[in-house]
This record gives C-alpha cells, structure tokens and sequence, in this order.
C-alpha cells in the first residue's frame, strides 16, 4: 500500500510517499480501506518533534473516514463493505495517512449516509476533543455562557456547533474576518483578538475551552464566574494552572483525546441531524501530505484540511 511516512524530524519537506505490506487486523480490529483522513495540528507538531510516538520512522494520522475491509475473528460490529468513520486511539494508534490501516474495532462507528467521506475524514479527532472537553468533563447545558478560543479552528468550530446544540450562549474569539463565517455557525458573541482583551469584554463565565494556551489560560481563568471551569487540550503544566484556578476559586482541567465509541455515535447523530459539519479549508491527494502540512502551518485555515484517497 502507499503510505506517507517520514525518517526524520523536520519541516513538511521530510514527508515522503512510501510502499510498505498492507497490514492485517489483530484481535479485536478492523482493516479500514481509507478514504479521506483528516489532518490536525499534532500531526505537524510530531512531524516536527520528538513528542508521544519517539523518533520515526512513522505515518501520521488519526482521522479515519473508509470502508471495512476485513474483521479479524470474534469482531460484530462492523462488516466487509460497511462505511465507518473514527479516530485512531490517540496517540499510539497513530497510522491512517495511508491507503489501509488498522484500529480497534469499536475506535470506529457507522459513517452517516447524509456525509460524504471528505466530511466524515475531517470530524473525529477535533469533535471529540470538544465533545470530551465541553459535555463529558464540563457538562455544558442549555442557559450556560461557553467562551471558546480560537473558535474558527480546526477544534474551536466543531466546539461551537457542540455547544450550541446544548443549548449554550456562545462566545468566540477569532480575527475580525473569521466572524460572518461563525455567526453561521450559531456563535452568540464574538471577540476580535486583535483588537479587542477578551478578559475586558467577556464575564461571568460557566466554562471556556482553551486551544492556545501560553498566557491565554491564566487570564481566561478571570472570566469564569467562581465555581467555573477551564478546560485546556494543550498538555502543559497542569499542576500551575490548577493551583492558579484554585486561589480565584474556578476550576481547571487539561484534557487529551481518547478513542471513544459513545463519543463517536453522539457526534454521529449530531452529524445525520444537520447540526454538525465540518468547515473544509482544504482537499489534498494523500501523495500531496507535505502541501497540506505547509498550509496547516501558517494557522490561517478556518476549519480542517483533509487528504484524500483513491
């Protein structure tokens, strides 16, 4: 099978097409034909450093859109010729930028007739970021004021439309020309960073979701209403923000990604029912990975970047 694989740190210009065997599912997995698989800023960050996976060789990719190819014994969920969609147990189970890959049978739920795979490839890891973050950790409901950072992003979009199917005031910081685009998306309230302090224009808040970190986490810590929570993706120095978050009498939690089944069913549905899409900023050829890794640098795309695969 073709493959995009890498032997050294570096910037895109290290990724490489490769022919490696195709793989065969282990107990309890399934052999995925891929057909789209959607690209996330980890990817460039492991593509560039020494983080989760060590040194390479390695292929990236977690987002999974395709078609069962194969079930090993003993799996009953999924059949030969089933469309499913899922990501990969993050971040070990790394892998899906490539014609076939393996994943753990139940990492994997029914792609929604209503989607095409590109959509599909582009939702699982972001949507469950948010959905962990905003309904399993901070039980967002309706009535309840939700801050989201970087909200045009890849995670920040599918956020808003998480939050807003809960029933939430939402409230977005992105630049100025990014603003029309997350109105659509049913964004409450917006804050130009570039010219606006959020922490001057936002209060009382019952929980923001942080995608940026560096100081934009102590100081959102000063918009929650007390009791409120903070919830950071970005793995970084957990302990000082909790202890921080505890003075002023919030909460503060960091989160990372994890496979997960009822996850990917919730976001299914919100998929079929039209309250869930995933704004593409970009197709590319599985051969053309290392352009696609470029653009996601520049963190100018609104939305999520995608690889195709024929």
């Amino acid at each position: 099978m073709r493959a995009i694989s890498q032997d050294e740190l570096g910037g895109p210009e290290v990724l490489h097409e490769v022919e490696l065997p195709r793989p065969e599912p282990d107990t309890s997995e399934v052999l995925v034909r891929v057909r789209a698989a959607g690209l996330n800023p980890t990817d460039w960050k492991h593509r560039a450093h020494e983080l989760f996976l060590g040194k390479p060789p390695y292929v990236l990719g977690w987002d999974v859109s395709g078609v069962v190819e194969a079930v090993s014994a003993g799996v009953t969920l999924h059949k030969p010729g089933d469309e499913v969609f899922g990501m990969l147990p993050y971040p070990h189970g790394v892998g899906s930028h490539a014609e076939y890959v393996t994943g753990p049978a139940r990492a994997f739920v029914p792609k929604p007739s209503e989607v095409d795979h590109v959509q599909a490839g582009a939702i699982p890891l972001a949507a469950l970021t948010a959905w962990q973050a905003l309904v399993d950790t901070a039980q967002v409901r309706a009535g309840q004021r939700v801050l989201i950072h970087a909200a045009a992003g890849g995670v920040g979009h599918l956020a808003v439309q998480i939050a807003k199917a809960r029933g939430a005031h939402v409230i977005g910081t992105a630049s100025a020309g990014k603003h029309e685009f997350l109105r659509g998306l049913g964004a409450d309230e917006l804050i130009d960073y570039r010219e606006v302090d959020f922490v001057e224009a936002v209060s009382d808040v019952d929980v923001v979701l942080d995608t940026i970190a560096g100081d934009y986490r102590s100081r959102s810590l000063r918009t929650l209403r007390p009791g409120g929570l903070l919830v950071s993706i970005l793995p970084y120095a957990g302990d000082e923000l909790a202890a921080e978050a505890e003075e002023l009498g919030v909460r503060a939690e960091i989160l990372l990604v994890e496979a997960d089944q009822a996850g990917m069913r919730a976001i299914a549905d919100l998929v079929a029912k039209g309250q869930l899409r995933a704004e593409i900023a970009g197709t590319f050829p599985l051969a053309e990975a290392a352009k696609a890794h470029a653009l996601g640098e520049t963190n100018r795309t609104a939305g999520k970047l995608v690889l195709t695969v024929d």
